[in-house]
């Protein structure tokens, strides 16, 4: 094969566009024992491909999917899922219980304090039910303007 057809057929091999007649005349030349001096580093990837072709597995791969170890595998996979849960919520739980021992339950041993306290509460309560109410009143108005502008 002429030197200057084999580096244009060289470059269209390492760009992906040859053929495969063209990648088998390149692995024909770099097995045969004339290959060009500045080639010779190309040779080996070539051979490794000659090599790796006539290369056999030999191992058994042992199957699993007879119904006994599917049936072992799913119990394994269940036990796991279990304990995963239950770790989960023996985690929750451990770090949230300590916070419900210590919140106030809104119980006074002293009355003045309850009745205080409960002021405050429906005091609040007023102002959001007061805020409400304006919101109502506005929808009323709207509500009669409209009637006003369609009727």
């Amino acid at each position: 094969m002429e030197l200057d057809k084999l580096e244009i057929l060289l470059e269209k091999y390492f760009e992906g566009e040859t053929s495969i007649a063209e990648e088998t005349r390149l692995k024909e030349y770099f097995s045969s024992s004339n290959v060009a001096q500045h080639l010779e580093q190309y040779k080996p990837l070539f051979g490794y491909f000659s090599a790796a072709k006539q290369q056999e597995f030999t191992q058994v791969v042992p199957l699993i999917s007879t119904p006994r170890a599917k049936k072992r595998t799913t119990t394994w996979l269940s036990i796991a899922a279990s304990v995963t849960v239950l770790l989960g919520a023996g985690t929750f739980t451990y770090f949230n219980y300590d916070n419900t021992q210590n919140q106030e339950l809104g119980t006074y041993d002293d009355p003045e304090v309850a009745f205080r306290e409960t002021q405050k509460a429906l005091s609040l309560l007023s102002q959001n039910v007061n805020v409400g109410m304006e919101s109502v009143q506005y929808i009323q108005e709207y509500e009669t303007a409209k009637s006003k502008v369609f009727n």
